[in-house]
């Protein structure tokens, strides 16, 4: 059984980072194009890991699955709390 009592540590790579966020704007734009609401199609897909929340237009579908969800998660979690400026610089 897992101790409870200490925090994990997840780190991630910057090399990713940038990858996720090329994915996610081709995504995004897509979505947009066919008349999707991004955000829902994107936050579907998320969830449940269903890639039919997401557009083949674009190589969009095939693109998102190349990106693991949590790798997602983070990408979008860290430009939330930069643009909050929660980020202590």
């Amino acid at each position: 059984m897992a101790d409870i009592s200490s925090t994990q540590f997840f780190k991630s790579n910057s090399e990713g980072e940038s990858r996720v966020k090329y994915v996610m704007e081709v995504v995004y734009n897509a979505m947009a194009e066919k008349g999707y609401n991004p955000v829902s199609q994107i936050v579907g897909y998320i969830m449940s890991g269903d890639p039919t929340y997401i557009t083949s237009y674009k190589n969009a579908r095939s693109l998102i699955m190349k990106v693991e969800r949590d790798e997602i998660v983070e990408e979008l979690l860290t430009e939330y709390i930069r643009n909050r400026s929660w980020e202590k610089h």
